[in-house]
């Protein structure tokens, strides 16, 4: 495994000399706890509603995948107990989810390099410079609040997820070798009324195959924009991860998507 791993970052290297510094990215480390007034603060950080009913975004507190592993810590901070895992069937969802709560830790390192690979947290460009937190957080929130908006199962929840990583592709990818969108995120099935899991934790890794060059143009002229195709996508993932059984399987893309994760 790492003889391959050398022989892939020497190929890298010899493709794309130009891109000799990268950024660290923080995605491997705990979450931290947010305060309110980072969750509250942005436009696009409060809980959107998907039904009648909606969650109060300021009493979430993020989702830490390490934490719930070990210790099976609730997402509410009120909340004391973990309830049994629902169990998803076969051909439908038992689930309506009445409210999506997305965080964005500020702990995730945005990279505004224009490398191939850069190597922070969080990397998106096609909304103009600025909070990039706030930016991709409202687009995976409209993009899960889509996706779930179809689900009519019995069991009322609400759905808290925590973003992990964000990886767009920069301008220098965008319009030459194009790559993978990489996204990963925590998500939760949560109990209105009383704050408790109702599913563990679980990480869902959604990459998407990322048009570069002629292809990435000719999908712009068409409305495909990078946005457009990421919420597509991220709207059937969720989709398929509270109706099938097994969940959402994470497509296999090859080269760029082992990069991404080296």
């Amino acid at each position: 495994m790492k003889s391959m791993q050398k022989i892939l970052l020497a190929g890298l290297g010899l493709a794309v000399s130009a891109c000799t510094a990268v950024d660290v990215p923080t995605r491997n480390v705990p979450f931290e706890q947010l305060p309110t007034s980072a969750v509250s603060a942005p436009v696009g950080y409060q809980s959107t509603e998907v039904g009648r009913a909606s969650i109060d975004a300021t009493s979430l507190a993020p989702i830490s995948s390490a934490s719930a592993a070990a210790n099976a810590a609730p997402v509410q901070s009120g909340a004391t107990s973990l309830a049994a895992p629902l169990q998803l069937h076969p051909g439908h969802a038992p689930v309506t989810v009445k409210s999506v709560s997305v965080y964005v830790p500020r702990s995730l390192k945005v990279s505004e390099a224009n490398r191939y690979l850069p190597r922070g947290d969080i990397v998106w460009r096609e909304d103009p410079i600025g909070d990039r937190h706030a930016q991709v957080q409202k687009i995976v929130q409209d993009a899960l609040s889509k996706g779930v908006a179809g689900l009519n199962g019995p069991v009322e929840v609400n759905l808290a997820v925590n973003l992990v990583r964000f990886h767009a592709l920069t301008e220098k990818a965008r319009y030459t070798t194009g790559g993978v969108h990489s996204i990963t995120f925590d998500l939760a099935l949560v109990d209105p009324k009383t704050g408790e899991f109702l599913t563990e934790p679980r990480q869902v890794r959604a990459d998407l195959d990322a048009f570069g060059g002629q292809q990435a143009i000719n999908a712009v002229a068409h409305g495909q924009t990078q946005k457009v195709r990421i919420s597509n996508h991220l709207a059937e993932v969720i989709r398929q991860e509270l109706s099938k059984p097994e969940g959402y399987e994470n497509a296999s893309l090859g080269f760029f998507q082992v990069l991404n994760n080296l």
